[in-house]
This record gives C-alpha cells, sequence and structure tokens, in this order.
C-alpha cells in the first residue's frame, strides 16, 4: 500500500482545494496520468498520478480543502523512488510559467470614492476585486475558453457553458464563474409578464424595501479558503503575538492644493514620522526580546479585496517623491489585480499603511502584521468647523490612527511620530 500526500503547490502554500478527481477508487491508473485537479490561491493545477497501480481511496471530495502534506490518495501499486521530489519540481515549475504567461487580469469599476476625485483617496482600497486564480491548458471550445478541470467541474454541476459569464482576461470562464453560474441556475426564475390592470381611479402602493440577497449568503458554513483562509491565519497569529495601543487625531489639510495626492502625502508624513522617531520603522522578536531599527523606510500597504487582505510593499519610500509614489501605488493596483506580486514584494516592510476611509469611519484601531512594530490608518476625510483669529473657518481633516506594538514602542515615542506626521500634512507642501 502507497500513500501519496499533497505536496507543496507552491512557494510554502499552507493547503489546495480539491476542483475535480479525474480518477475514482478501484480504477486502474499509470503513472503520470491525471488524477485531481487543485486550486491553490495561485493556480488550478492538474495533478498527475504519482505511481501505477490501483487506487484503494481517495482523501476528500470536491470543495474539500487539503493541507499540504497531508493524505491524499491511497494506491496498492509500485511506487517510484523519485517520483514524489519531481512531481513536486514540476508542479512549481508549471505554475512560474502559468503566473509569467497567463495572468487572469479583470477590470473592476472604480470605488465611489474614485470616481468622485478621479484618482483613489490614499491606498489601495475600494471596490476592487482580484482574480485569485491563474488558468492552466487553457482550450477553446467554440468561443468558449476554458481550462479542462474547470470544464470538467461544469459538467459535474451540469452547468451549460453558454450560461456562464466568464471573468477571466480575455473570455476565459474560471471555477467561481462555474459556481456562480450553478448557484443561479438553482433558484426559481420569476415571471416577467406583468397583467395590464386598468382602473378609474390610480392606486397608490406603499413603497416596500427589496432586499437583495448576495449569492454568498445561504446561511450555511462556508470553509474559507485561498487568501481570505491565509489572512485568518496571519491575522490569528498577530493578535497572539502583538501588544497593540492605538492613539489617535486630526491632520488639517486645508492649506493643500486642488488635486494632491493624498498617497503621496501620507507616505511622505510618514517618512518625517520615522526621520522625528526611528524606534516605529523596526521589527521587533518578542522570543528574543531584540529590536532592530531600520534605516530605510518600506511601507506595507494594506489593500482589501473581495478575496482578503493583500499586504504589498513600496520600497525605499524615503527616496520616492510625490511622481515615484504615484507609479509605484499604480504598479501595485495593477499587480494586486492580476494576482502577480512577486513574493519578495509581500513580506519584509518596515512600517504600515491603510485608508480603510474610502468607505466610512473616522478611526480604527488596525492590526500590525509582525515583525513590524507600528500601522497608521488614515480615516474619512471631514470637514470641520475650527476656531482662528477673529471667528471660525470650515476645514478638510483627515483623521488618523497609530497603532503600535507597546513591548517596543513607548507612548512618548508614538506620540512623538503622530506629531511629525501632523506636522507635515499640516502643510501646503
Amino acid at each position: 500500500m502507497n500513500i501519496f500526500n499533497l505536496p507543496d503547490l507552491g512557494e510554502g502554500l499552507p493547503d489546495a482545494e480539491i476542483v475535480e478527481w479525474h480518477v475514482k477508487e478501484g480504477d486502474i491508473v499509470k503513472e503520470d496520468q491525471p488524477m485531481v485537479s487543485m486550486e491553490t490561491a495561485k493556480a488550478v493545477v492538474d495533478v498527475p498520478c504519482p505511481y501505477s497501480g490501483v487506487i484503494t481511496k481517495l482523501h476528500g471530495q470536491p470543495g474539500d480543502v487539503i493541507d499540504t502534506g497531508a493524505i491524499l490518495v491511497e494506491f496498492d501499486g509500485n511506487k517510484t523512488t523519485d517520483t514524489p521530489a519531481k512531481l513536486k519540481e514540476d508542479i512549481v515549475d508549471l505554475i512560474d510559467e502559468l503566473e509569467k504567461e497567463l495572468p487572469v487580469i479583470q477590470q473592476y469599476p472604480k470605488s465611489t470614492a474614485e470616481l468622485a476625485t478621479g484618482d483613489d483617496s490614499g491606498t489601495v482600497v475600494g471596490e476592487m476585486e482580484s482574480s485569485n486564480k491563474v488558468v492552466s491548458d487553457i482550450a477553446s471550445v467554440g468561443n468558449i475558453k476554458i481550462a479542462p478541470a474547470v470544464k470538467a467541474l461544469a459538467k459535474k454541476l451540469k452547468v451549460d457553458l453558454n450560461d456562464v459569464i466568464p471573468t477571466g482576461v480575455g473570455g476565459v470562464i474560471r471555477p467561481s464563474d462555474i459556481r456562480l453560474a450553478d448557484t443561479m441556475k438553482s433558484q426559481t426564475p420569476q415571471d416577467t409578464a406583468k397583467p395590464v390592470v386598468t382602473t378609474p381611479t390610480p392606486v397608490v402602493e406603499p413603497v416596500r424595501a427589496t432586499i437583495v440577497t448576495p449569492s454568498i449568503v445561504n446561511d450555511e458554513w462556508q470553509q474559507v479558503k485561498g487568501t481570505r483562509r491565509a489572512m485568518a491565519r496571519i491575522m490569528t497569529s498577530a493578535h497572539a503575538q502583538i501588544v497593540p495601543t492605538t492613539i489617535m487625531d486630526d491632520a488639517d489639510i486645508h492649506k493643500w492644493a486642488t488635486g494632491e495626492d493624498i498617497t503621496a502625502r501620507l507616505i511622505r508624513a510618514m517618512v518625517k514620522g520615522v526621520a522625528a522617531e526611528p524606534a516605529l520603522n523596526s521589527w521587533f522578536n518578542g522570543e528574543k526580546l531584540a529590536r532592530r531599527i531600520i534605516s530605510h523606510v518600506d511601507v506595507g500597504i494594506a489593500v482589501d479585496t473581495p478575496d482578503g487582505l493583500f499586504v504589498p510593499t513600496m520600497r525605499n519610500c524615503e527616496q520616492r517623491d510625490a511622481s515615484q509614489v504615484r507609479a509605484g501605488m499604480n504598479t501595485i493596483k495593477e499587480q494586486v489585480k492580476a494576482r502577480s506580486i512577486p513574493a519578495a514584494d509581500m513580506k519584509d516592510f518596515t512600517i504600515m499603511l491603510s485608508n480603510f476611509g474610502v468607505f466610512a469611519g473616522r478611526y480604527a484601531t488596525p492590526m500590525i502584521t509582525p515583525p513590524c512594530v507600528a500601522i497608521m490608518a488614515s480615516g474619512k476625510l471631514l470637514q470641520e468647523v475650527v476656531p482662528v483669529l477673529g471667528g471660525f473657518e470650515v476645514h478638510r481633516m483627515i483623521p488618523l490612527s497609530l497603532t503600535f506594538d507597546h513591548r517596543a514602542v513607548t507612548g512618548g515615542e508614538a506620540a512623538r511620530f503622530l506629531a511629525a506626521v501632523i506636522k507635515d500634512l499640516n502643510k501646503s507642501r
């Protein structure tokens, strides 16, 4: 009896979801025959049979999440000694090729704040979605572009491909498109025909609210998968390690010129804050009680998507001017949409920035990701009445929240950092 454990399908990915089995228990299989399609945060990958023999047991059903290293299949047959290592190497090479050649990029509408201002209102947050799959072996069925594994999923769910709305680049159908079509076909269609009623006197009906329920709401427990699963792990770890404290204040930006880049100003102000109090731009090792204050400012920028939270890094912000910050932000946006952020750019940031104010909210207590010790967040811009010499004026204000790890940073250091940030934001340029 041979046991095949799920290999690492990427760079340290902790698990993968079963999309479709291509074999069943009792099947006689050959080495390298397609065995199962697995979906990770990066790709839909067809995993081949590692051995020739008879399938004795399949561990998991379509939709189940299997941990890396957990038992996937049991075989009765001959085992080759070098196949698992070669399989892992081949899969990693395949994913690397797919990420370079077949990025699934989606264009989504801008957020309300972006439409209102003509630009984003800070960090890359808002109604930006991103693909979490790279689809391999795209084939065309008529005018439909679909991977074999996704086509198998449609067949299993009895979804007509002509009823599926593709969301991948170039009209590629993704697994999520199949699942959405399956959800929609299970709903009873409504009769749109309306009888003509003739009455001598118009009858005014009371206005009733109509609740539109998203397709993901079904009152059932759902497995957290992909990017959201990774986010849950990171947040759990952060909560267990950090000793957070938050201070809050407002910056008066009434002197700013019309159309100033908010993100560029926030990052510049953070650099000024680090110059005033370097302790906020550091890493902390809780086990060794050691702190490393870092000379360069690499800002981890919180990016919200429906799939979960990303924190790509903008390097060497102390050397960037406003135009370079904007160019970096545009690159980050495209990489998040395409799910093509290099692994090296998702770590080693030295301080963090978030802008939840695109939606709502004045202040917050944002989470720090270790080994960082600080995150600054900006809230929704407000118009406030402020006293001036001889009267009152209405000024635009940015609410700021600074959460810091109190093991590594004192309250005085955090307050001086925030004061330097506000001082820079209060300037006209």
